[in-house]
């Protein structure tokens, strides 16, 4: 193929708009990280840290409900996650490798959950969870992070195992394995890419919900962390100092899970985009 050289112009143009990216990209992380070493008072000084102070740290895990939020994101996010995956892996796995009355419904149905906007769901979910008696209850959240990460999770992994090829889950059955044998021994770790994927968006969408925490969750106490960010405002004012050094605290997981899964990302993304 024959290759083009770009111009001085054009190669200055290009890491220009490459920098000014990364600039943008980089400056709420970064006004998050210096706001939150200093003092309330100077929050919207343009200089980045006349006072150095780790008083906002200390402020949010001493004098208020921070460790309880974290426990409770944890206990919310470890379900969701773990059942999310399982939900969808098996339900992706069906799908791609089985043919049964109802298989195409099924797919369209959980294609059609995505369509609707997340505030017009959260009256029926909550006189859903109400009746149930799970207001106010990490299971009651679970299941409803659930409803939103399966029928996405699900489609990706069903993607993911089509491009898988069939024979491995027939030498499966010849060496006598049960279908979920095969599954569980031979398919599963091959679709570690598709997992990673899934774990992830599972985590994220836990991790960092606002909308149903807010609704379904009440007392401080009881609150996740994404809800608990929202006490630092009031109609009087914002707590910039606390509110910054806590979501400093609460990014740090997120990068930590993104860090160990960022190497599976990447293919098990595309993966799924053809089928083999």
């Amino acid at each position: 193929m024959r290759t083009t050289k770009r111009s001085p112009l054009a190669s200055a143009g290009l890491h220009a708009g490459l920098l000014v990216a990364t600039a943008v990209a980089l400056f709420p992380p970064l006004w998050l990280l210096v706001t939150s070493f200093k003092p309330s008072d100077e929050a919207f000084s343009t200089a980045l840290v006349r006072h150095f102070t780790f008083a906002n740290y200390r402020h949010v895990v001493v004098d208020t409900y921070f460790l309880s939020w974290f426990g409770n994101s944890l206990v919310v996010v470890l379900g969701t996650t773990v059942v999310g995956v399982l939900i969808a892996a098996t339900t992706g796995y069906a799908v791609s490798r089985f043919r049964f009355p109802g298989m195409r419904p099924l797919m369209w149905v959980l294609l059609l959950t995505q369509m609707f906007p997340m505030a017009v769901l959260i009256v029926p979910l909550y006189n859903t969870m109400a009746s149930l008696g799970l207001l106010n209850q990490p299971v009651g959240l679970v299941i409803t992070y659930l409803t939103i990460a399966v029928p996405f999770c699900a489609w990706m992994m069903k993607g993911f195992f089509d491009t898988i090829p069939v024979a491995i889950d027939e030498s499966g059955r010849v060496d006598g394995l049960s279908p979920f044998g095969t599954f569980w021994r031979l398919v599963l770790p091959l679709a570690r890419p598709g997992l990673a994927v899934t774990g992830f968006y599972t985590f994220v969408t836990a991790w960092a919900e606002v909308a149903y925490a807010t609704a379904f969750m009440t007392g401080e106490e009881n609150l996740t962390l994404a809800g608990g960010l929202q006490t630092f405002v009031n109609r009087y004012g914002a707590d910039w100092g606390s509110m910054t050094a806590a979501a400093v605290i609460i990014a740090v997981p997120a990068a930590l899970v993104f860090g160990l899964a960022q190497r599976h990302l990447v293919s098990g993304l595309t993966a799924g985009a053809t089928k083999s």
